[in-house]
């Protein structure tokens, strides 16, 4: 018989295989569509009888991968008005079971929690009860607009963190007990959420895969990248124009400005706070408003406002192949060129020396990937480890080193999600055929540790010993790997 459960809302029906259950496509809130698409979100609408929960629910208004992303990044685009959802995979019978809470990445402007890569059956299987949600995105996510509150992507996540704390027993997880954990925006969005003074208690442990605490921008910033969408799409900035506009306009503008961006990273234009929060590839993400966002989170969490909450947090080896090589930018990237680029962007002193020699056998464009990889996640993540670390926090540090054979991307952005999910068999794009499932199972185990017991199994980062677990063809400790390029960020 199919499991049946009474959230907020109603009864929904699930689905039961293998011993797991799953409840798919729950709504948190209520349809955030026409003007309600630019305000708080609100409490969920009650249905009638019992509401079927087999099939993910619809997604964020989102466009998906263009060419050449496409052939290794899964798109999720199912357009409805029941986007704030969740999505719950428990084991059958369970109670008072650790619960993982999952934020989807996708530069805050894609993903969803119904990417099979993030299936959460394997987590169920192990004995913790697994929520997806799924939040506002783009410009009715993170854009400043007259008349609309700011951060509705965040003030989303947080109403699911609460929809979790209030419904989670129902599945046989424990409201006390909660991990949550994300990648790439998902990462960011942690990191925010653990300084977010309105995330305070709903969280007790937290995951942060090729995420930073640097990534916000200021109020200005955003009403300046804000005005161009409006611009754009010849309205005023204001809630009440944007709601009034087809969501697929609104996309459609939100990239044309984010292209624009990238082309011209002009700070004068676009505001200093938007290109190095963006990571110079994000244009619309998490705006500091003395309120969801009081401050930069690195510098809040230093300061203790994440006391007590146990950090795991990593990177990939080569985070920035996945931007670099598909598109066909690092082949084209020169000896003679990189002065120009480390000029550009400041790099540090020594930087273009010091990467080069360390990687006598790589081309121009490899040694760009590595220098970016490293300004954009290791770095901050470093930072992001020390910050926490110095207010007494327990840190662990990760790093994923195997290499997949799919187009030359080496260890990149994204490519440990499978793993982490032991979802090989079914959400491996990148990863290719024979992908080893022996460090899918290491590296999932690792995660259901911590989400059991706030400890990954490897022992604690500190400034004096820096170590890092690294997950590849040959796992193990070590510490302070490749110590002398990281020095040139910290």
């Amino acid at each position: 018989m199919d499991p049946v459960v009474r959230v907020s809302g109603g009864f929904v029906r699930g689905s039961s295989r293998n011993g797991v259950s799953a409840f798919l496509g729950i709504p948190y809130a209520a349809p955030a569509v026409g003007a309600d698409r630019y305000r708080a979100p609100q409490p969920v609408v009650p249905w009638d009888g019992e509401r079927t929960a087999t099939e993910h629910g619809p997604t964020a208004a989102q466009s998906a991968y263009p060419a050449p992303m496409d052939s290794v990044l899964p798109s999720s685009v199912d357009p409805g008005d029941d986007y704030l959802n969740v999505s719950v995979w428990a084991p059958e019978g369970a109670d008072s079971l650790p619960v993982m809470v999952w934020i989807h990445g996708g530069a805050f402007v894609r993903g969803a929690n119904s990417v099979v890569t993030y299936d959460g059956s394997a987590f169920a299987r192990d004995g913790v009860v697994v929520v997806g949600i799924n939040y506002r995105l783009g410009v009715p996510g993170f854009a400043a607009l007259e008349g609309a509150p700011t951060n509705l992507g965040l003030r989303d996540q947080i109403a699911a963190l609460e929809w979790v704390r209030d419904n989670v027993a129902v599945f046989g997880g424990n409201p006390d007990d909660v991990t949550v954990f994300g990648e790439s925006a998902g990462g960011m969005s942690v990191a925010t959420l653990m300084a977010s003074p309105a995330a305070r208690g709903l969280f007790h442990r937290a995951v942060i895969q090729s995420g930073n605490g640097a990534a916000v921008c200021s109020l200005d910033d955003a009403r300046r990248v804000s005005a161009e969408v409006a611009a754009h799409l010849g309205v005023p900035a204001t809630a009440e124009a944007f709601g009034a506009l087809d969501p697929e306009d609104v996309v459609a503008a939100q990239t044309a400005v984010a292209l624009a961006i990238q082309a011209d990273p002009d700070p004068q234009r676009w505001g200093a706070s938007v290109l190095r929060g963006g990571l110079g590839i994000m244009s619309l993400f998490p705006v500091i408003d003395g309120e969801i966002v009081p401050g930069v989170p690195e510098e809040l969490i230093a300061d203790g406002a994440a006391a007590g909450i146990p950090l795991l947090i990593g990177t990939t080896r080569d985070e920035f192949r996945l931007f670099l090589v598909p598109t066909g930018i690092a082949g084209a990237v020169t000896t003679p060129a990189l002065p120009v680029l480390a000029t550009r962007y400041g790099w540090p002193h020594g930087v273009l020396e010091t990467y080069a020699v360390n990687r006598p056998a790589a081309s121009p464009g490899d040694v760009v990937c590595a220098i970016l990889t490293d300004a954009a996640f290791r770095a901050p993540t470093a930072r992001l480890a020390a910050a926490h670390h110095a207010s007494g926090g327990v840190v662990q540090v990760y790093e994923f080193d195997w290499e997949t054979p799919v187009a030359g991307l080496g260890a990149c952005h994204a490519l440990e999600l499978a793993f982490v999910f032991d979802t090989l068999a079914t959400g491996a794009l990148m990863a290719g055929e024979g992908a080893p499932q022996s460090l899918a199972e290491q590296m999932h185990r690792a995660w259901v540790a911590f989400g059991r017991e706030g400890d990954a199994g490897w022992s604690r980062w500190t400034p004096e010993h820096p170590v890092v677990m690294t997950f590849g063809a040959e796992s193990g400790v070590v510490e302070g790997p490749r110590a002398d390029e990281l020095a040139l960020w910290t």
